[in-house]
């Protein structure tokens, strides 16, 4: 087993993957564990979204919408598996908004070195459309709900060298409080 620590260091974004995706089962496992991230009050101000299959092509069809364009966009093709990261915001709660979707995207990134880890090629796709009425609706998202984008999943192709990201000189981003 590979420690936290271990996993962090050699997570990186996989913008081409395989046809091969993780089961259901086996990103409820995944899910379980990166829902315990930090969250005040216990809000779970998050849900996530499942495409496979024919899934994609509504999206496709959503994301050409959002950008007025007629057909079905390739985009959600290129991994097998889609995984929508929504933040569910909580009107009730003195939780900030800002703070709910802290734990949101944490969550995602928690389900992204996970995925990692147990071996599957993962990146996150954002952009303009995330927010449009087309793809909301597609999602069918709640009046308190908003798309932070797409984990996109499958297999790490064997071929690729590991690409490895040259580590970060963290003394360059840690500073005493002045």
């Amino acid at each position: 087993m590979t420690s936290a620590y271990e996993a962090a260091r050699a997570r990186r974004s996989w913008s081409r993957v395989t046809d091969e995706a993780p089961s259901h089962d086996e990103l409820v496992r995944i899910v379980s564990a990166a829902g315990r991230v930090a969250d005040h009050s216990s809000l779970r101000p998050w849900r996530l979204i499942e495409l496979r299959g024919d899934d994609r092509l509504r999206l496709g069809r959503a994301l050409n919408k959002a950008e007025g364009k007629r057909g079905v966009s390739t985009k959600p093709l290129r991994a097998p598996l889609l995984i929508a990261v929504v933040a569910s915001y909580s009107k009730k709660s003195k939780v900030p908004r800002w703070e709910q979707e802290a734990v949101a995207s944490g969550v995602a990134h928690m389900v992204s070195l996970l995925l990692d880890e147990a071996g599957w090629g993962v990146f996150w796709r954002t952009g303009s459309a995330t927010r449009s009425k087309p793809i909301a609706k597609a999602h069918k998202l709640g009046k308190r709900e908003e798309l932070l984008g797409w984990l996109y999943v499958g297999g790490k192709p064997l071929d690729r060298d590991s690409g490895r990201r040259k580590a970060i000189d963290a003394e360059a981003f840690i500073s005493r409080m002045p």
